[in-house]
């Protein structure tokens, strides 16, 4: 009965939900530009939910490659179901690393080429222990931990967002995190094993500017995007957040670095505080990397 009844509210919800344009194959971009797509823009980080696009999108300033962001397109057209993706020249490309692959050969570019082998080895390892391990700290703290007055979230969510599509996809992500391993620990355990990460990161940056010294190279990207959702995480108060803007100062002054060096237009990428989210689509106006509808 139950089951019927959560039907009924989701078929009756289509009213409520943003109304995705989806863009097959049939949609011709302009050429030579990087489509960046699965980015949810919001209050106080260009990039929501997940570190994987900010990653992207700071790697493409980085690399002065061109491109736009389109909003509004769900994971399910993603390749590989997962975000962010890319359309290029009429390729679809997902995979945040593997598109950063792609786009090195395309364009001819070597961020790590000041590294030696054994500095491409550890910052090989920092990104792994980041993305395949820390992560999934952050995740559950999003999504499993009990957020009882839905801090910064809750007020400005849209009713489907917030009562629906929201806590569904919590459900989906514990379901990810019990199948990883990490999620099988307690809370406690979890949160234990994401702090001996980051006071990895911090014990090897120390007093560097970037991961490598005084230039940043391509790694910086991956270990910025971690590092700056906990920073800037909606759900304010997390062991992590704490932990970076106290014991591990440096790891904060390193985002803050990022932020300064590849992202000017910060404020204009983000929502700011006071927008109503309706929707995963809303933009700031003045967001120049948007992709506008003709």
């Amino acid at each position: 009965m139950l089951i019927k009844r959560l039907r009924k509210i989701v078929k009756g919800s289509a009213k409520l939900r943003p109304k995705y344009q989806r863009q097959g194959a049939t949609v011709v971009y302009a050429k030579d530009i990087v489509i960046l797509c699965g980015v949810i823009r919001w209050m106080d980080i260009p990039c929501f939910l997940s570190p994987f696009p900010l990653k992207l999108e700071t790697y493409l300033k980085f690399a002065n490659i061109p491109y736009k962001v389109a909003l509004g397109k769900g994971r399910g057209e993603s390749p590989k179901d997962k975000i962010p993706w890319i359309e290029y020249n009429g390729l679809k490309i997902g995979d945040s690393s593997l598109i950063i692959e792609f786009l090195n050969e395309e364009f001819n570019i070597d961020l790590n080429k000041n590294l030696n082998p054994t500095e491409k080895a550890i910052g090989r390892a920092f990104q792994k222990m980041v993305e395949e391990n820390m992560f999934w700290g952050h995740a559950h703290w999003l999504f499993c931990h009990n957020h009882e007055d839905w801090p910064n979230v809750g007020r400005v969510l849209g009713t489907y967002l917030k009562y629906l599509d929201f806590p569904m996809t919590g459900r989906r992500v514990k379901g990810y995190i019990h199948g990883h391993g990490i999620g099988r620990h307690t809370e406690q355990e979890l949160y234990a094993i994401v702090e001996k990460d980051l006071r990895a990161i911090c014990t090897f940056l120390g007093e560097k500017k970037f991961l490598f010294g005084d230039e940043p190279c391509e790694y910086d990207c991956a270990i910025f995007g971690q590092l700056a959702q906990l920073l800037w995480c909606p759900f304010p108060g997390s062991p992590q957040q704490i932990l970076i803007k106290g014991d591990l100062k440096n790891l904060e002054e390193y985002c803050y670095r990022m932020k300064e060096r590849f992202w000017p237009d910060w404020e204009q990428c983000i929502l700011g505080d006071k927008v109503p989210i309706a929707s995963f689509d809303i933009c700031n106006p003045a967001d120049p990397h948007i992709l506008k509808e003709k």
